[in-house]
């Protein structure tokens, strides 16, 4: 049986997902996690998964807002068997859990940085910020151009063809030049078997495979400079070098809608308290306890039995000196 993870918190319809059969899943900020969530809520490692047998338990790595399943907050290092269609939070970030005999993903730490610089980009975008990632002509007869690389796994063709995603009219520039393929938080170049070729700050562009465009790397081709600016990579680099928001106790997180048993989920983060009928039993301070004050009749008795032991102790004394 595997795993899979759906990320339920955002705007993306269908919900971005992952699937695992491994024995351990880490849930995190993280870059090394293997389901990487780009929440300050959310700590650098904040659960986990372990497979048991045909089950599948979570437990709470120590994070600093916790981990529920439902409504229920769970101890730290304790692990819970999870059911298929269990609702689960880390942080502010509401998650969906499904045990099904499915093929897991390929690929799934590249899978996951797709689906972090999704979440990211959703962030941005509902602030009013630019999240695509932008190829951009900074010299060149075509210098101001832009091409946004707004899919994953989709190549971009950069020529003088009439059906070019980043059409250019440089004579030293071929109608098919360079493809450009964004996959994870990388842009990958490669030449299409150009006339004149293309350089990555000053290195030639394979056409047997892909090279990676590093950042503020330059890509040339002909008299053609283009740049790449990608927020998404900063942005979810800044997040994750973060330290953990600490959450309010009081600060309910509402589930998206159409996640099993809503209502109840409503509650989830804060605190369970004890029903007020049957409050718990609380130790008596020490300073609520009565003082005595003034001569208590109970002194007096105490004096005078001190007072006959002695007068015993030294009647014997008297005696025993008499017999000797």
């Amino acid at each position: 049986m595997a795993l899979s993870v759906f990320i339920r918190s955002g705007q993306a319809a269908p919900p971005p997902s992952i699937t695992f059969d491994a024995p351990r899943v880490v849930i995190g900020r993280g870059e090394g996690c293997d389901v990487r969530l780009p929440d300050p809520s959310v700590s650098h490692r904040h659960a986990s998964f372990r497979q048991r047998g045909a089950d599948y338990l979570i437990l709470d790595e120590g994070s600093t807002n916790g981990t529920f399943v439902g409504p229920v907050r769970l101890p730290p290092q304790t692990p819970r068997v999870v059911r298929s269609g269990d609702a689960i939070r880390v942080g502010r970030v509401w998650l969906e859990v499904r045990v099904e005999p499915v093929a897991p993903t390929q690929q799934s730490a590249l899978a996951t940085k797709e689906i972090a610089l999704g979440l990211v980009a959703g962030a941005l975008a509902a602030e009013g910020e630019a999240v695509t990632v932008r190829v951009t002509v900074a010299e060149g007869p075509d210098a101001g151009r832009e091409l946004e690389l707004a899919e994953f796994d989709r190549p971009y063709v950069v020529g003088r063809g009439v059906g070019a995603a980043l059409p250019l009219t440089d004579e030293d520039v071929s109608r098919r030049h360079l493809e450009l393929t964004r996959r994870g938080d990388r842009v990958l170049v490669r030449d299409l078997g150009s006339k004149n070729g293309a350089t990555l700050d000053g290195e030639p562009v394979p056409c047997e495979r892909s090279a990676p465009w590093r950042k503020g790397a330059t890509l040339a081709l002909g008299a053609t400079r283009l740049t790449l600016v990608d927020p998404l990579v900063e942005a979810l680099a800044e997040l994750e070098r973060a330290p953990d928001e600490r959450m309010l106790e009081e600060e309910a997180v509402v589930p998206p809608p159409g996640m099993t048993g809503s209502a109840d989920l409503a509650s989830a983060g804060r605190e369970p308290h004890a029903d007020p009928a049957t409050p718990l039993p609380r130790p008596r301070p020490v300073a609520a306890r009565p003082i005595r004050r003034g001569w208590q009749w109970t002194d007096t008795a105490f004096v005078l039995a001190a007072l006959a032991v002695l007068a015993a102790s030294l009647c014997g004394l008297y005696w025993l000196l008499s017999l000797e």
